[in-house]
């Protein structure tokens, strides 16, 4: 065998075991790391839920599709954050106009324990007739949450109770999916001008 031949032969030998290698670490690598996790381009918020509207009827999801939602929860005996975000629903679909027809708030209680049906109108009457109260079983009001990824739970409080709960206004598209949030501190003219855009077909 020539010098050049075997130089070659260690070349091709060199070459198959850096080849083998990469192939095992690609291998150990795979088995170890995590899958990538599916980017779906929007938040995993919102899905099916069934309850009780205001008027005793059961609702699902579907029975709202083709509005803009703003999906806030909370319940009746809140001292604050409650009717201050029900206060500012009620004030941007006063800002939205013609356009608030396009656009409907749901107040889902997270007390549903006091907060029937007739409690739930009543409530959200005093802010706006275009709020829409829905309510259920405990495990109705669980299933909800849940999908909505919302925080509650009883606090007691003397001889009753209060809720500890979050308090952000979900943005939920005609068709059922997230497309933006509020917080308590987002100021009415934002919001207004962010749905505003969003009826008008403008992204988030």
């Amino acid at each position: 065998m020539t010098p050049g031949m075997k130089r070659g032969l260690a070349i091709l030998v060199a070459g198959g075991f850096f080849l083998l290698a990469a192939i095992a670490i690609g291998w150990v690598q795979q088995r170890v790391a995590p899958p990538p996790a599916a980017d779906t381009g929007s938040a995993l918020i919102g899905g099916a839920f069934a309850l009780v509207d205001e008027n005793g009827r059961t609702v699902t999801d579907q029975t709202y599709r083709g509005k803009w939602l703003l999906v806030f929860f909370g319940f009746t005996h809140c001292p604050d954050v409650c009717p201050t975000a029900l206060n500012d629903i009620s004030l941007v679909l006063d800002g939205l106009g013609a356009r608030a027809g396009s656009v409907l708030p749901l107040f889902v209680t997270v007390d549903p324990e006091r907060d029937t049906p007739e409690v739930m109108k009543d409530y959200t009457n005093a802010f706006h007739p275009g709020i829409v109260g829905l309510t259920g079983t405990p495990e109705q009001i669980a299933g909800v949450a849940k999908v909505y990824r919302v925080y509650y739970k009883k606090a007691p409080q003397g001889e009753d109770y209060t809720m500890d709960h979050s308090g952000i206004t979900y943005v939920m598209t005609p068709d059922g999916r997230f497309a933006t949030h509020f917080s308590p501190r987002t100021g009415i003219d934002t919001m207004v001008d962010k749905l505003r855009g969003l009826v008008d077909g403008k992204r988030p």
